[in-house]
């Protein structure tokens, strides 16, 4: 009956599931077949020879890169600008989006939406060269501190400011677009709970607090628990393009960390390893995320 069920279902709807077709090819062919690649971080690879590897060295990589404290270092910076984005980036859109659903001048709110939208579909390319140009020693800000009296600040090459020049720049960049999702959650929230607030005399702050929030509380679960689960992934192109030798001591993170010992010095397998490492430790968060929400809010991912 299952058989029946699902053939029937299938010809029935079969220009619905044509869609899913190519969506799933694309999962099936970039994200599930290179897992047989992990293999390698348990076998010795060299470029060239056998594709899975020459001959089988156990765990020799995962000592190598739990006894480097180099990889210690970018894990701690990885940490820390992972923490810092999830702390910055996570929550403001929220606030953008509650900030934009007590506009009442239509044109106003859509004026600002667009605004903040815009930086979204700029190039990470095109966003680290207007960075560049804003910081550089002979750009805008320091040319700004020149003329109230102040010597120019090389941002750029200061370890100190990476984190403070990335974060601003990822905020700038998506947080506008970020709010589409929380917007989207506004419409669904009945109007007669704002109703009934304000009735029992709910300032715009309660209902925001005692209705609002509840309303989106789903969204923002499952956004914070897909966020935990990328919280090693920090973002390797932004870092790649921003940060120089000078800055490695706060800008170096595993991902750039890994393109230089994987790529740059061919070292395949202590990169698999390293990568194989992060993406365990990026499952276990995401399932401990997901376990510590449906405890305490009781909604969750699955």
């Amino acid at each position: 009956m299952r058989r029946r069920t699902w053939r029937s279902a299938l010809r029935r709807d079969w220009q619905l599931y044509s869609l899913a077709v190519l969506p799933l090819l694309f999962f099936v062919v970039f994200r599930y077949l290179p897992m047989a690649g992990n293999v390698i971080a348990f076998r010795r690879f060299r470029p060239g020879g056998d594709l899975f590897g020459d001959t089988w060295v156990g765990l020799r990589y995962f000592r190598m890169f739990w006894q480097d404290p180099t990889f210690w270092h970018v894990f701690t910076n990885t940490l820390v600008l992972g923490g810092l984005t999830l702390l910055f980036v996570f929550p403001l859109p929220i606030v953008l989006a509650l900030l934009l659903n007590e506009v009442r001048t239509r044109w106003l709110k859509r004026f600002v939406q667009t605004v903040s939208y815009l930086p979204h579909f700029l190039s990470i390319v095109v966003v680290a060269g207007i960075v560049f140009q804003l910081l550089a020693l002979d750009g805008a800000v320091n040319a700004g501190l020149r003329a109230v009296g102040a010597d120019a600040v090389p941002f750029l090459q200061r370890p100190g400011w990476f984190r403070t020049i990335y974060i601003s720049s990822e905020v700038w960049q998506t947080v506008g677009w970020g709010t589409i999702l929380y917007l989207a959650a506004l419409t669904t929230i009945d109007h007669e709970l704002y109703e009934a607030a304000r009735i029992d005399g709910a300032s715009r702050w309660r209902q925001t607090w005692h209705v609002t929030l509840p309303g989106i509380r789903p969204t923002m679960v499952t956004l914070l628990i897909l966020n935990v689960g990328t919280f090693l992934s920090v973002g390797f192109e932004k870092v790649l393009l921003l940060y120089n030798p000078l800055t490695f001591p706060t800008a170096d993170v595993i991902s750039t960390y890994l393109y230089r010992v994987g790529v740059v010095s061919g070292s395949f397998s202590y990169a698999a390893a390293i990568g194989l490492f992060e993406s365990v430790i990026g499952l276990t968060l995401v399932l401990t995320a997901n376990f510590v929400s449906k405890r305490t809010v009781g909604a969750g991912l699955w």
